[in-house]
């Protein structure tokens, strides 16, 4: 998900310290999967800035992109349990042996989970020269009659936008192409070009477009409208109740760290989702910050990979 540069600028600076204050502060790596500028990496600045503050300890950000979010992952599996290593990651972190042969971890059993960051919608969009105008009912019937002519763009294997693409389909009763890029925005720019009609994509990745002309939106894939776009219905009013995929951020620590220090942090995220100015800053992309415990986030990983597995197993996911 593209961000302004603004925020990523302020993100970035914020998680910076100058050398003396790094000398005499405890020192935090927190591992990013994904290329500077993105949704991962602007929401991991943004509680890593305020981390340091709260925890006083200097928490510098890392980009380690690449192999689906694998390799910054891996790392952190590696690293030791002594609260001086962290990843951030979104929910393609679960997906990783589902998408891909050779992954070196597991991505529950060798990961101690510390709290969700936020979670974000998705929206299903099309290329208006392309697509149908109308809401899904009218979408669906085109991918019925002319599924070739209807080819799906997606952000990467395994990621939300995937499961919500292929469980779609699924539901319309529509074998229709699905092309996998290597991010968001290379996938948006060939949907706006007509390279490819439709895509599921996060909200706030979309919203300029929808908002431009570039991109018609079909559907919030979940069960409620959102209030940064409130004029485009949700896939459940439009009679697909059961197809809800929303985007979330997580922080993880190796497997491991001492419960006392991993309850310490989640305390401290949780707090901080509550600021004001925290909250500002997330919506500004698009996203919601998350308040929960590590027990509440726990189940939520538990439930979420067996819907996960059971959504890859039914759209013939395999690892690749």
């Amino acid at each position: 998900m593209p961000f302004s540069r603004r925020a990523f600028a302020a993100a970035t600076l914020l998680a910076t310290l100058p050398a003396g204050a790094m000398a005499q502060r405890r020192s935090v790596r927190l591992v990013v999967p994904a290329a500077p500028g993105g949704a991962i990496d602007v929401i991991g600045r943004l509680y890593a800035a305020r981390l340091g503050e709260v925890t006083d300890a200097a928490w510098v950000v890392e980009n380690r992109s690449g192999a689906n979010n694998t390799l910054g992952a891996a790392e952190v599996a590696r690293s030791a349990p002594d609260g001086q290593t962290f990843l951030v990651n979104a929910d393609i972190h679960l997906m990783a042996r589902r998408v891909m042969r050779s992954v070196p971890y597991d991505p529950i059993a060798d990961f101690t989970p510390i709290a969700r960051l936020a979670t974000a919608p998705m929206v299903l969009v099309g290329n208006p020269r392309l697509t149908p105008e109308g809401g899904v009912a009218a979408l669906a019937a085109a991918m019925k009659a002319q599924p070739e002519k209807l080819p799906f763009a997606n952000s990467a294997l395994g990621a939300m936008g995937h499961l919500a693409t292929e469980s779609f389909k699924r539901e319309v009763g529509a074998d229709t192409l699905v092309v996998s890029y290597r991010g968001t925005a290379p996938a948006l720019t060939d949907v706006i070009s007509g390279n490819a009609a439709l895509m599921v994509a996060p909200l706030g990745s979309a919203l300029p477009h929808i908002e431009g002309g570039r991109l018609r939106a079909y559907a919030i894939m979940g069960p409620r409208r959102s209030s940064r776009a409130p004029d485009i219905p949700s896939i459940a009013e439009q009679g697909m109740p059961g197809l809800d995929f929303t985007l979330w951020y997580a922080l993880w620590a190796p497997k491991g760290l001492p419960e006392a220090e991993a309850e310490r942090l989640n305390a401290a995220i949780r707090s901080i989702a509550r600021e004001p100015e925290i909250r500002a800053r997330i919506a500004d992309q698009g996203a919601e910050p998350v308040s929960e415990s590590r027990s509440d986030f726990a189940r939520f990983i538990e439930a979420e990979a067996e819907r996960n597995a059971r959504i890859a197993q039914l759209a013939g996911i395999q690892p690749e």
